[in-house]
């Protein structure tokens, strides 16, 4: 979009890190430039990497860029690889184990020997104050004095961050914010407080997650405070961070609020293909759309449903809930760098170890030597010897091949063909389950929804996918290499607040509730950067009386009881099959405040002549003789009949036998099966 006269047009740039690969979309007027480098241990080396890649595309200087949105992997690989702060937990008296008992659910329900994940706070750093409030106010007033003494024992301990989490604090926070405030006062730490991370009931929930946002938070403020500095020399604006919610916010609140921060990028990857291809599904007549990222490490499955991105409040990671908002992602341990391997009862398996992006897969050449996804893609012809990954890396087709017939010797297999097919085909059915957990599991019919593939590997393995659950269109965007980073650019700036409020639905004074509804609405919107600009959303958590979790659903303004209960009747039904005939009961109400941002309009034109070479490629019947497509060089309108090969430096499309692949005008591939 040019501002008029002899200014430039306006230029705005996305990056997501990947476990393997950073990536980078570059938005200058209506113009799309993308790039994809290796991820680097500090993500900020590899973040201006990238960007300073895309300017010398795009033929600019970083300082010309107007706005900059950023995803990372910083806050959910501390929770994944356990290696975050040393944390400390105070608590009130007499509930020091809230955190270590947990809920009376077990990992595998008839497995003895599954243990639960270890608290992310030991019992020697969890400490408590006498104190106690209830749902109706404060009972016992917290002793500053004794608050001392825990942050004495606190300081003495070494911690790196401490959460506060008292009981009832999400309705009466009045000892909490004491509490912290001393703390504040005597420790050099960050302090997380429940009633500011996640002012909602039930014990373990609200511990777990300020636990984890503590945890989190030293690691967050240290990246992010690396990053705008790296940004700032290089005349790069301050960077808006994407949230686990699907929305973007300023550094700061980050910062302050790390938790909000996991799954950021598989957030901004579901919110890129509802961007990029949401009306492919209205033109086709589909119930929603599969949204398919598969990446280094793992494979990410979400649904778009509505035009809308499915969101969930009751995520877990690494096995410990975390209650913020989120984009509800469903992640498996299958990426092109996931591992092959052979378990001890000869069976082939993939991952969830990963190759990461130093050494990588084998054919990279640089020093790995375990087979991965991404060398079995290349031994099926899939990825060629003459292909440039992210534009950079090389192909050793002769070191992947070697590394897949010394598999297949460990598993019995006839060389280094059938290896890859059985990598291949395991992959696929672990991503298959993934699909199937979005959907048939919670009551949606695959058939019903096309297939959005992206991530550098998920095109390449999409059409199976969709063989397999009979999904009869596939879609590749554009950018589906580096969608996650073109999905920063669509994001809208979102924020949200909960508040429990438990009470039967036909017992509420509407005006009372008016007034907490709009108490909440004040609040979020005071977070915006735009006030006035913000469009808030109400909802509620509603159960039937006795039912121990809720759904969440949108409520009117003003708030109408029967028209919220014929809604969650409604939801449950969707959910489990059946309604019932009970009471309903709230239990939480939310806002949430968007400040919208336009869609990214992207032009596309291509020269044709899309051609550039034949390779033997292996499918599921046979091996074929394929066509190897430029993708840049695909017109709108082409199609590309199947079996083909469609490469761009971020990603690789297959188009199997028997399929075809459409090229819209925007430059995104639509994958239907032939009519037999």
């Amino acid at each position: 979009m040019n501002t008029g006269g002899n200014q430039p047009p306006e230029t705005t740039v996305g990056v997501d890190v990947g476990g393997t690969f950073t990536d980078v979309v570059l938005l200058r007027g209506n113009d799309l430039i993308t790039a994809k480098v290796p991820s680097t241990a500090d993500q900020s080396v590899g973040v201006m990497n990238g960007i300073e890649k895309a300017c010398e595309k795009a033929g600019i200087a970083p300082g010309d860029i107007d706005d900059f949105a950023h995803a990372m992997t910083v806050s959910v690989n501390a929770l994944l690889e356990e290696d975050g702060a040393k944390t400390a937990l105070v608590t009130t008296e007499g509930f020091r184990d809230v955190l270590e008992i947990g809920r009376q659910d077990r990992p595998s329900l008839y497995d003895i020997n599954a243990d639960k994940p270890a608290p992310l706070v030991p019992r020697r750093r969890r400490f408590t104050v006498g104190e106690r409030a209830t749902t109706e106010g404060v009972t016992q007033s917290v002793d500053a004095a004794s608050v001392r003494e825990v942050a004495a024992s606190i300081r003495n301990s070494g911690v790196e961050a401490v959460a506060v989490c008292l009981l009832h604090a999400y309705a009466h926070p009045e000892n909490e914010s004491a509490v912290a405030e001393i703390l504040e006062g005597e420790l050099d730490v960050p302090v997380s407080v429940s009633h500011e991370v996640l002012a909602e009931f039930r014990e373990y929930e609200r511990t777990s997650t300020t636990v984890a946002d503590a945890y989190v938070t030293p690691a967050i403020d240290a990246y992010i405070g690396r990053l705008v500095e790296r940004a700032a020399d290089a005349g790069v604006p301050e960077p808006h961070v994407m949230q686990a919610n699907g929305g973007i916010t300023d550094a700061t609140t980050v910062r302050n609020h790390a938790v909000r921060t996991c799954m950021s990028g598989p957030a901004a990857g579901v919110v890129g293909a509802r961007a990029s291809v949401n009306d492919v599904a209205a033109d086709r007549g589909l119930e929603g759309l599969v949204t398919f990222d598969m990446g280094g490490t793992s494979s990410d499955v979400s649904l778009v449903r509505d035009g809308a991105v499915e969101q969930t409040t009751n995520a877990k990671i690494n096995g410990r809930p975390i209650k913020t908002p989120m984009v509800d992602v469903t992640t498996v341990g299958a990426g092109g760098g996931s591992k092959g391997w052979v378990d001890p009862g000869g069976a082939l398996r993939i991952g969830p170890e990963s190759a990461g992006a130093n050494p990588g897969p084998v054919c990279y050449g640089r020093g790995g030597t375990d087979p991965t996804v991404t060398d079995a893609n290349v031994v099926l012809g899939y990825i060629g010897s003459s292909t440039s990954l992210g534009g950079e890396l090389s192909i050793d087709v002769d070191a992947a091949r070697d590394s897949l017939a010394e598999l297949a010797d460990e598993a019995g297999l006839d060389g280094p063909l059938a290896a890859a097919q059985g990598m291949y085909r395991v992959a696929n059915a672990t991503m298959t389950r993934a699909i199937r957990a979005v959907t048939l599991e919670r009551g949606y019919d695959p058939r019903n929804f096309g297939l959005v593939a992206f991530g550098g590997a998920g095109p390449m393995h999409a059409a199976a996918l969709a063989d397999r659950l009979d999904i009869g269109t596939v879609v590749a965007p554009r950018a589906c290499g580096v969608l996650s980073a073109f999905g920063l650019l669509a994001a809208d700036e979102k924020h949200d607040v909960v508040r429990t409020n438990r009470r039967p639905l036909d017992a509420i004074d509407v005006d009372e509730m008016e007034a907490t509804y709009a108490d909440l609405e004040a609040s979020v919107r005071d977070e915006c950067s735009d006030p006035d600009a913000a469009v808030v959303t109400r909802r509620a958590d509603l159960r039937y009386a006795g039912q121990s979790f809720e759904l969440t659903v949108p409520v009117d303004t003003p708030f109408d009881p029967e028209a919220a209960a014929k809604r969650f009747h409604a939801a449950h039904e969707t959910a489990y099959g059946y309604r019932m005939d009970e009471a309903v009961d709230l239990v939480n109400v939310r806002a949430e405040a968007v400040v919208e941002r336009a869609d990214p309009a992207v032009t596309y034109d291509a020269p044709g002549d899309a051609v550039v070479d034949e390779r033997e490629a292996h499918f599921a019947d046979g091996a074929y003789t394929t066509t190897i497509y430029d993708r840049i060089r695909l017109p709108p309108g082409e199609t590309v009949t199947g079996p083909a090969v469609v490469e761009q430096d971020e990603s690789t499309v297959v188009v199997p036998p028997r399929w075809e692949a459409t090229v819209r005008v925007d430059g995104t591939l639509v994958l239907t099966e032939v009519a037999q």
